[in-house]
This record gives structure tokens, C-alpha cells and sequence, in this order.
């Protein structure tokens, strides 16, 4: 029996971002909601919330169901609460004094250090804020459970945790995920629904193999809409050769019969329209200006250390050749991006740059870091783009509007942007640069999945040269072709991620 039933569901803002949704979740559902940035997942789960009202369509709950939902910010009201408090304050009145051992039962699930339980919430990483949102959620015993984006600011490890907490859960609490983290839906999900403006397609498989289903009937919706547009040009075609005879002879019968085709060819291209068309978050491009170096960067035993001068690793004799996508692995704190850090230093700053990494001369950085720090909150992204580049003001609206940043996003300040736009922007600047030698710490954070297989095929296509630090396992596996592992203090070099993924999962 359903526990949630959704009826014709839509939600229109500015434009639809869906419509015609029906839905039933029932125990043990996993639903993984897909769909590209800003078109409708956090929507949908606010609507099932009870937090918003859709335009039309209803939704039906099961007597004194309790929905739980997990957002994606921390709301103003707990940021300088400490985390034990925070779950605690979660629970009911009635419970609050006699069942407080539920809180911590529930942050020993969530493998929450005691050191941080007496923390304000502000003071968390990202990523033990997003848990400390599911702990006031999960110490509630909500029936359904909504996550929105819950791999956000999460490591490798809290990633792989967080799994085995959704596994661990009792099998009849329906769950429904949106997340743009492929391997994360691959493991955590038995059914997918992809959220389109006009048809959504539901499927009883996990995200990789619903997305094949999925493919299959888009190519086949296409060659049908092909073979329909077709048709509807031969029929135009002969409208107007008829609507010519019907000229010349005057005849107002074939007046009406060509009147007639053109709108058997109206209603033809009406019909065959591809609802799995969508509109495009905006185009990710990259660019590769050549070198003739075959090395880009010699790591000679270069110490990487913390900022208190503690030794993190070393990374023995190293090599980066043209060509080399590199993907650093490592435990959260291991010192990947510190060594990220060292080897930008050493090719923007060369005064400043340790005598054990040298750079080729040649080398033109292309820098991304995982907080974006290179856009300015105050900055519009108009400003960015006309300052640090030589393109006129129409050639800037035009390149920020095909990266998905249109005319009314261009004047406002950067800082009121979503994640998933502002990581456009800092692409857009990426390709503008056009460098020889990438830089990429966590890039894929805030894109939707249209846009982390953007970033893959335009570091394959582009022939690109990169050092690249990620969580996410889905685009490891696609991008990498060599691998670093910082493992006891060593960088050593590994043929595959898979053991370490494994090793992970296992701590």
C-alpha cells in the first residue's frame, strides 16, 4: 500500500519544471530523483514535505505519517547551537528529557567524533553539517525519509558512510534521494525518476541501469520524431505544390484540401514534439592551448606539510607529462590539496616556489578550487568576464548566456547564485584562460550530472593535462588515466581507484 501518492503534480517558476507527475511511494521504496540543476528536485521534495503548495495536481499521505526532511542549508536558527543540542532540541517535548540517549545513539551511527558534538554548528565542515541536518532528522523516527543533495561537502569516507547508514535502515522506510552523485544513487537506490518539464520517466532499476533504459527510449523517441518531421515536410511540400494548382485553376476545392494538409502537418510536429529534449543547464567547454614540453611538472621528493609545518607525505620522484590525467587519491586530511596548493604556488608564484618542484616554463594554469575562492561574492558575473579578459560587453552576455548564466543572472552579484551556476561560471573562466595544464580541486562540486559528463568529455575530447582531486567515483573512474594514492606518508603511484575505494568503504 502507498504510503505517498502523487497525482498530476506540477509546479511552474518562471517556466515548467514538471508537469503530469504521478508517483507512489510504498515501503521499502529507494527513489532517486534526477534531474539538471534548478529544474525542480528540490522542488518536488518540498512539495511532499508539505512545505510548499503545487499549482495543481494532489498529494495524498498516509494517516500521521511523519515525513523527515534533510535540506540542503543549515537553517540561521542552529548555526551557533552545539551539535549534540541541535538533535536534541529535535525531538518531541514529550521525549526530550526521557529518551535523550536517542541523540546519542544516533550521532555513534553517524561515526560523529565526541569532539565535535559539543561544537556550534557553524563551526562544522560542510560535511558534518549535512550530517548533523540528517541527525535531527533521523532522531525523529520519520516514516519516509527526503534527502536533498545529501553527499554535498561529504569526503570519500563520510560518502561511503552515509551508505551504509541508509543500508542500515529499517528495509520498509521509503527514502527518496536527489543527488547528482552517480555511484551514490548506484548503491542506495531501487527505483529512479527522471524529472522533466513535460514527461517524467519513472523506472524500477538503480540510477546506471535506468539511465540505459532511459537512453533507449530517447534514441527512440527520436528517430520517431525524425521520421514524423519528416513527413510533416513532405505533406507542406505538397500543400504547396497543390495550393500553386489551386492558384492557377481556381479552384476552391483544392483551396481547402491544401488548407487541410498543412494542418495534418501542423498537428504532426505538434505530436512529435521530444519531450526528452530539455532545456540545458548551459554548455560546459574547455580549451587546450598546445606545448612542446613532454614533462609539465618534476616533483623531486617534495616534503607537502601542513601550514604548522607537520609533515603530511612526501612525494618521492614524480612525474607530469603532457597528457597525464592524474587523479590524487587519499584520505580526507591526507594533504591533497595541499600538495595542489605547492605546485600552483609554484607555477604562478616561481620566486615562492620549493627548489623540489619545477614547472616547464611553458606551462599556462587553468586553476579551479573546491570552494570557488576565485569568484568574488560582490563581483556580477558580467564583471568577471569583461575583467579578466579581453572580449567586448555583447561578446560576454553571449558567452555567459551559452554556460547558462542568461541576461537576468549576468548583472547580480555572484554570491546570490546557486552552486550549480556558479560552477559554470568558473568553467566559462577555466576555458577562457586556455590553458596548457589543469588544476582541479573537487570540480564536479554543485554540477548536476549533465554537467559532470560535460567536464569528462571535454577533458578527454580537449586532450587535456591535469591533476585532479575528487570524491566523486563516477568521474574518477571516467576521467582518470593515471593515479596517485597518498598512502603512510608516501605518494605512491597505483594501476586502479578500486582498492582504495574498497579500503574506504572497509574503515
Amino acid at each position: 500500500m502507498a504510503l505517498i501518492t502523487i497525482r498530476n503534480l506540477a509546479v511552474t517558476l518562471g517556466a515548467p519544471l514538471f508537469s503530469q507527475l504521478d508517483l507512489a511511494v510504498s515501503p521499502g521504496d529507494r527513489i532517486g530523483i534526477v534531474a539538471a540543476n534548478g529544474r525542480g528536485k528540490s522542488t518536488l521534495l518540498r512539495c511532499v514535505a508539505g512545505m510548499l503548495e503545487p499549482m495543481t495536481g494532489d498529494i495524498t499521505r498516509s494517516r500521521g505519517l511523519r515525513i523527515g526532511y534533510v535540506e540542503q542549508i543549515i537553517p540561521q536558527a542552529l548555526s551557533e547551537t552545539p551539535f549534540h543540542e541541535a538533535v536534541r532540541q529535535a525531538l518531541p517535548d514529550d521525549q526530550a528529557e526521557t529518551e535523550a540517549w536517542r541523540v546519542d545513539v544516533i550521532l555513534d551511527s553517524l561515526d560523529v567524533p565526541p569532539a565535535l558534538r559539543q561544537l556550534p554548528i557553524a563551526k562544522l565542515s560542510g560535511g558534518w553539517q549535512r550530517l548533523a541536518l540528517l541527525a535531527c532528522v533521523s532522531v525523529t523516527d520519520p516514516d519516509v525519509l527526503l534527502l536533498d543533495e545529501p553527499t554535498n561537502h561529504l569526503d570519500l569516507g563520510k560518502i561511503l558512510g552515509l551508505e551504509a547508514w541508509l543500508g542500515s535502515l529499517p528495509r520498509d522506510i521509503p527514502v527518496l534521494i536527489s543527488s547528482h552523485d552517480r555511484a551514490f544513487l548506484d548503491a542506495t537506490t531501487n527505483r529512479t525518476l527522471f524529472l522533466r518539464a513535460e514527461r517524467s520517466r519513472l523506472f524500477s532499476l538503480p540510477y546506471s541501469l535506468a539511465r540505459n533504459a532511459l537512453d533507449e527510449i530517447d534514441a527512440s523517441d527520436e528517430r520517431r520524431y525524425q521520421k514524423d518531421m519528416k513527413a510533416a515536410q513532405q505533406l507542406r511540400r505538397q500543400a504547396a505544390k497543390l495550393n500553386n494548382i489551386g492558384i492557377n485553376s481556381g479552384s476552391d476545392l483544392l483551396t481547402v484540401k491544401t488548407k487541410q494538409m498543412r494542418q495534418r502537418a501542423e498537428r504532426l510536429e505538434e505530436a512529435a514534439r521530444p519531450g526528452f529534449q530539455e532545456r540545458s543547464s548551459g554548455a560546459i567547454r574547455l580549451a587546450s592551448r598546445g606545448t612542446h614540453a613532454k614533462v609539465l611538472v618534476t616533483l623531486d621528493d617534495t616534503p607537502v606539510e601542513t601550514p604548522d609545518g607537520r609533515l603530511l607525505f612526501k612525494t618521492g620522484k614524480r612525474w607530469i607529462c603532457q597528457g597525464d590525467r592524474i587523479v590524487l587519491l587519499g584520505r580526507n586530511g591526507a594533504g591533497k590539496s595541499r600538495l595542489i596548493h605547492l605546485i600552483r604556488t609554484a607555477i604562478t608564484e616561481p620566486d615562492r616556489c620549493a627548489a623540489t618542484i619545477k614547472p616547464t616554463p611553458s606551462l599556462a594554469l587553468g586553476y579551479s578550487d573546491q570552494a570557488l575562492a576565485g569568484l568574488a561574492d560582490r563581483e556580477t558575473p558580467l564583471a568577471t568576464i569583461i575583467r579578466r579578459f579581453d572580449v567586448g560587453d555583447q561578446r560576454a552576455r553571449t558567452l555567459l548566456a551559452g554556460a547558462g548564466l542568461g541576461i537576468d543572472l549576468q548583472s547580480r552579484p555572484i554570491g546570490i547564485l546557486s552552486g550549480g551556476q556558479k560552477s559554470r561560471l568558473a568553467m566559462l573562466v577555466l576555458r577562457l584562460t586556455n590553458p596548457n595544464f589543469y588544476l582541479l580541486d573537487e570540480p564536479t562540486n554543485h554540477l548536476d550530472i549533465e554537467g559532470q559528463e560535460a567536464l569528462e568529455s571535454e577533458l578527454m575530447v580537449q586532450q587535456t593535462s591535469c591533476l585532479v582531486v575528487s570524491h566523486d567515483r563516477s568521474f574518477v573512474r571516467a576521467v582518470g588515466n593515471r593515479f596517485w594514492l597518498i598512502e603512510n606518508r608516501h605518494l605512491v603511484e597505483v594501476d586502479d581507484p578500486g582498492d582504495f575505494f574498497a579500503s574506504a568503504r572497509e574503515s
